[in-house]
């Protein structure tokens, strides 16, 4: 608790020119003898303060002195404090957090610290999609100082389908994914996925986390979202396009998209991955121009009822 205090005392010597014992003691709810010690172990540990006495007197650093106590590059410091601006998806306390370290700064980072967390905006909505105020899960912070601390959750959770459960977890890590949090732990069945904002109860047991000596977040992540991406789209679509068109195509179905070769007529083999027959059909009726589609036959039925629906209705 000590150190913490004394960070804070240097912190105020760097916020303002000078200060007293008193205004010490009550910003740091204690009282001015030990305000007096702090500020004189200071001293004693080698920062460049000093004291003034009589009417008008305090502590000072000497010369106005600065000390970084971040170890931050003016080029970190910039880079950090993008995230406290407003096209952060931190959380309030993250961006509160780091706007207090702004004041650990030295005073030529400080401006240009400031100048970036309010220098980028991040619209995530499309043209034309509706206005939707995303807020952090009630349970987020509480899960992510879970996972800080290294310890268990009796977590409550309803799933998709509306069933509710109660288990204890083992807090891995947390992603956020677009609009949507998610707490990455291990289970008595493996490991599992929740979504945060389906948490109903997160209740630390203090037990220690059991916690993978290879396990890294950011792979477990790219393991589970591909896993997703393929029960979310198991359907394979093959086809084969034309080269001009692969661009289209990759706009249009992203990561669901794969390019394979060239056929011997020219054009490139592809396969685009879907939930089901009627809706992939739908997805690629419009670029029957540039792609054909040679399997599954499903599909090409789906298709083939399209264009006559088409045909019925417009000729």
């Amino acid at each position: 608790m000590r150190t913490d205090r004394l960070v804070a005392v240097l912190l105020m010597l760097q916020r303002r020119e000078q200060v007293t014992a008193a205004e010490v003691a009550r910003e740091l709810e204690v009282s001015e003898r030990t305000a007096r010690r702090d500020l004189d172990a200071l001293a004693m540990a080698g920062v460049p303060v000093y004291s003034t006495q009589g009417r008008g007197g305090g502590w000072r650093l000497v010369g106005g002195a600065r000390t970084d106590l971040s170890g931050l590059t003016a080029g970190e410091a910039r880079a950090l404090f993008l995230v406290a601006g407003p096209a952060s998806a931190a959380t309030p306390a993250v961006k509160a957090a780091l706007r207090k370290l702004v004041h650990a700064l030295p005073e030529p980072f400080r401006a240009q610290a400031e100048a970036a967390a309010s220098s980028l905006v991040m619209d995530p909505r499309r043209w034309g999609s509706s206005r939707v105020e995303h807020r952090p899960p009630r349970f987020l912070d509480d899960l992510q100082d879970a996972v800080i601390r290294g310890v268990q959750v009796r977590l409550g959770y309803v799933d998709s389908k509306g069933a509710e459960t109660e288990r204890t977890v083992h807090p891995l890590g947390i992603v956020a994914k677009g609009p949507a949090w998610y707490l990455v732990s291990h289970t008595e069945t493996g490991r599992r996925t929740f979504r945060i904002d389906r948490v109903t109860s997160a209740d630390p047991t203090g037990d220690p986390v059991h916690r993978p000596e290879d396990f890294d977040l950011a792979e477990s992540w790219r393991e589970i979202a591909d896993e997703i991406d393929r029960r979310r789209t198991p359907l394979e679509v093959q086809a084969v396009c034309a080269p001009h068109a692969v661009g289209i195509l990759r706009i249009g179905f992203g990561d669901r998209l794969e390019v394979g070769g060239t056929t011997t007529d020219g054009r490139i083999d592809v396969v685009i991955r879907g939930h089901d027959d009627y809706t992939l059909a739908g997805e690629v009726a419009g670029l029957v121009e540039w792609l054909e589609v040679t399997g599954p036959p499903g599909v090409r039925d789906h298709l083939a009822s399209i264009g006559n629906a088409l045909v019925e209705r417009y000729s």
